[in-house]
């Protein structure tokens, strides 16, 4: 593939850039690969802000995964105090109507300062999990989530651990998210150091990848 500019870049991960406008379902049953992969991904450039979604870690973490990307960087958490400017509480993961409207204020801000954004869900399957009925997940991710990035600048990640048992079958379920989203990107092994996965959907990257971590 080759990238223009406006391409979006992943540093020394092994993946090549993503147009505008991309989304992509991270999967996996190793949960450390998958966070790490995570950051890797959504942690944005110089003229980027990104956005986190954390439903299982408290702001300190995430700023830690996104490193330089921390500042400026836009956070809802499901765990840990609220104390700074740039972090909001998610206070019921289950109202998806609220975590769609707290969502779209924090890309809204990202986008204040810069208009390029990098936003993403870690882990969407702690939001399975809460709810009683999944589809009310597909709603939100296509209604809300999904629609940041067919209107402004920027590129999505939606990690889900597929590790957890999710009611209705994590197979089923998973098959079902993959059709709304560009590409997928699942972790099939993975060492301290570098992990085997699966890409399809991602222009023309399709099979398998070894990638740092």
């Amino acid at each position: 593939m080759s990238a223009t500019t406006d391409d979006f870049a992943f540093g020394d991960l092994g993946l090549d850039p993503v147009a505008n406008g991309t989304s992509v379902l991270l999967t996996g049953e190793d949960s450390d690969a998958i966070e790490t992969l995570f950051y890797q991904l959504v942690a944005g450039g110089d003229d980027e802000n990104s956005v986190v979604l954390a439903t299982d870690s408290s702001a300190r973490t995430v700023k830690r995964g996104l490193g330089d990307s921390a500042d400026g960087a836009r956070i809802l958490i499901g765990d840990g105090p609220d104390r700074a400017d740039d972090v909001r509480k998610i206070e019921d993961l289950t109202d998806l109507t609220a975590l769609g409207m707290e969502f779209s204020t924090e890309v809204a801000e990202a986008q204040v300062e810069r208009d390029r954004f990098r936003a993403g869900i870690l882990l969407c399957s702690s939001i399975l999990d809460a709810v009683e009925d999944t589809r009310s997940v597909y709603r939100f991710l296509n209604s809300n989530f999904l629609n940041h990035f067919r209107r402004g600048d920027g590129i999505g990640v939606c990690a889900v651990d597929t590790s957890i048992d999710l009611g209705g079958g994590t197979r089923s379920t998973i098959k079902g998210l993959e059709t709304s989203f560009s590409g997928r990107v699942h972790v099939e092994d993975a060492t301290r150091r570098e992990a085997t996965v699966t890409v399809s959907g991602l222009g023309t990257q399709n099979g398998e990848y070894t990638v740092s971590l």
